[in-house]
């Protein structure tokens, strides 16, 4: 059994989560529980494999074989019933950076293309950063629980001519996980008006008990056609400093053109390590998922239960998937500028404040609780004393 309750000291390891506060602006003393990654190591076969391939000694350009691609289709077979072909597979260094790929290979300047706020602030920057028109099918918020208003997001469409739809599978950071119904009504609206889909499905490893999600892409062979799904073992496993992912577009004509924008940047070969890590996590990693995500639930219930008794004033939008918890704050009557003080300055935490996710984000707050429980309980009383102290 892995000992998830163990603290690991990150300071002074390069470390972007813990170790640039300062540099930011923020306090130094902060307790920094924002971006995605965790405080749990990998899992010890991933561990074994790096130090094994690190004794070699030799890191010179490296290309996967079919071991490779045979690990990748077992887990998406055995886990999602997907059935994913070798000719579809492209590894990039991010999914990120995949998605910037993919705007720029199958859009042109000034195309629309349409994202669901409140949602991963890199959407919106990829394609503001890419000179396309960004449009917003902003989610509904109502009772507690995010929806998709599906009249806006097929008007929206038909309004700006959108040519791509950049969908967050499960949804980062309002924690949905989408129902196939759900995911079908989008893709025959996009499939009807020619839209192209980049399914970011990053997170598809994380659902709580009673949800599962559906791959887009497999749902019909028409939404396969117009999708480029994005994933990766770095959320599932903590590799993200490895940068590895692994991105499957079965239209051909789609593939080809996305090959060729990452070739126009001059990228080729994935980091060795990258590629050896995720063979070995999608190999032999899965009882430690297990447990991981057993363990997640715990603080999932902790932080259910502190935040009901402890601080009425804010409500948890309560999760189906992912480890990125999303609070609502709005009953605190603070603006998003006070509200970052209350955190930073006298909770003395780092979160992402929920503005960073678009105009429907404001008076939220994202909260990465993939770390030990100890420190989670720390977090909760200091955010709990800055409230009640406000």
């Amino acid at each position: 059994m892995t000992n998830f309750d163990e603290i690991i000291e990150r300071r002074n390891t390069d470390s972007l989560k813990y170790d640039f506060a300062a540099r930011r602006g923020l306090p130094e003393d902060v307790l920094p529980l924002w971006v995605a990654d965790m405080d749990f190591r990998t899992p010890p076969c991933v561990i074994e494999a790096l130090v094994e391939k690190s004794r070699h000694g030799i890191f010179g350009y490296s290309e996967s074989r079919e071991d490779y691609f045979a690990v990748l289709k077992s887990w998406f077979s055995r886990r999602f019933g997907w059935k994913v072909q070798p000719e579809w597979l492209i590894k990039t260094p991010g999914v990120v950076y995949a998605i910037c790929m993919a705007i720029r290979a199958l859009t042109s300047e000034g195309d629309a293309v349409l994202i669901q706020q409140p949602v991963y602030y890199p959407f919106e920057s990829s394609v503001i950063n890419n000179d396309r028109e960004l449009v917003v099918n902003e989610l509904a918020y109502e009772n507690g629980r995010y929806h998709i208003d599906f009249e806006d997001f097929e008007r929206k469409i038909t309004q700006h001519r959108v040519k791509m739809f950049i969908l967050c599978s499960p949804h980062n950071p309002v924690g949905r996980v989408w129902t196939k119904e759900e995911l079908t009504r989008m893709g025959d609206i996009c499939v009807k008006h020619g839209v192209i889909v980049v399914a970011d499905e990053i997170h598809a490893d994380f659902v709580y008990p009673g949800y599962s999600h559906t791959v887009f892409a497999n749902i019909k062979p028409e939404f396969a056609d117009i999708t480029v799904t994005c994933t990766a073992p770095t959320k599932t496993f903590n590799l993200a400093g490895l940068q590895i992912s692994n991105i499957f577009v079965s239209n051909q004509r789609m593939r080809k053109r996305i090959k060729q924008e990452i070739s126009r940047t001059g990228y080729s070969q994935l980091n060795v390590m990258g590629m050896v890590a995720c063979k070995a996590a999608y190999a032999q990693g899965e009882e430690w998922l297990e447990e991981l995500k057993a363990y997640l639930q715990g603080n999932l219930d902790f932080v259910r239960s502190f935040v009901s008794e402890r601080m009425p004033e804010i409500r948890l939008v309560e999760p189906e998937g992912t480890y990125l918890i999303w609070l609502d704050c709005r009953a605190l009557g603070l603006n998003d500028k006070a509200l970052d003080d209350l955190v930073i300055q006298r909770a003395k935490l780092w979160l992402d404040g929920g503005h960073m996710f678009g105009q429907g984000g404001s008076g939220f707050q994202r909260l990465n609780i993939a770390c030990p429980r100890s420190l989670l309980e720390q977090a909760m009383e200091r955010l709990a004393a800055a409230v009640a102290n406000r």
